[in-house]
């Protein structure tokens, strides 16, 4: 396995960390995790907090002895939908580092990237009503699973448009600091690449994300504290 390539497609693993919220409600929050990730382990911390005005910032950070991942999102609900308007990616894998920044402007209904992205990546990309990030798709997804709305999406991220789904594969139950839950699981696949969710109504995040590449485990999360 390339552990650089299973690093900067991360990002879009990282964004179920917040798809547990209810529908139509955000609250700040701050989650730990244990996770295995690389084949060794790693900890994890995503957090949800309310900037200035009606802006959120979405937050998270997935670390190890060869890898240190950080995301963060700067969003505001528009119209019932998460609105993305700036992001941070940066990431550090043994000696590769990445870093870039993304601004969505609604205004001009463009988004741009600069920072360590391809020339062909930077934009401008058209915006159209409901894109977002990766991030802030996997924050709608349950949302919309409460509202019983279908998971579809346009994705606009790193100079790229990609339509995502997502599925309801049943009801599973999770153990979370020693307490079982009956968790939904959401998963969506591609080619070579599964991410399953195990979603609890109770709870704002995922109790556990499971993703799979080429048909082998390459990243599992756990929740272990939530403040």
């Amino acid at each position: 396995m390339n552990r650089t390539r299973t690093l900067t497609r991360l990002p879009l693993l990282l964004g179920l960390l917040g798809a547990a919220l209810p529908a139509f409600a955000l609250e700040p929050f701050s989650a730990d995790y244990t996770a295995s990730y690389m084949g060794m382990q790693a900890d994890g911390t995503m957090t949800l907090a309310r900037e200035a005005g009606d802006r959120w910032k979405y937050s998270l950070r997935i670390r190890n002895q060869v890898a240190d991942l950080s995301q963060s999102t700067v969003f505001e609900e528009h119209q019932g939908k998460l609105r993305p308007l700036s992001s941070t990616d940066s990431s550090v894998a043994l000696i590769k580092r990445k870093s870039v920044r993304a601004n969505y402007d609604w205004s001009s209904a463009q988004a741009t990237w600069s920072g360590d992205v391809k020339p062909e990546r930077r934009g401008p990309v058209k915006l159209q009503a409901g894109d977002m990030d990766a991030l802030l798709i996997n924050l709608a997804v349950a949302r919309d699973l409460a509202a019983g709305k279908p998971l579809a999406y346009r994705m606009v991220d790193e100079g790229r448009v990609k339509p995502m789904r997502y599925e309801v594969a049943g009801k599973e139950q999770v153990t979370v600091a020693g307490k079982a839950h009956q968790a939904t699981k959401v998963v969506r696949r591609d080619e070579k690449k599964e991410t399953i969710a195990w979603i609890v109504p109770e709870i704002p995040v995922p109790a556990r994300i499971l993703q799979r590449e080429g048909g082998q485990d390459t990243i599992d999360l756990t929740l272990k504290a939530l403040r």
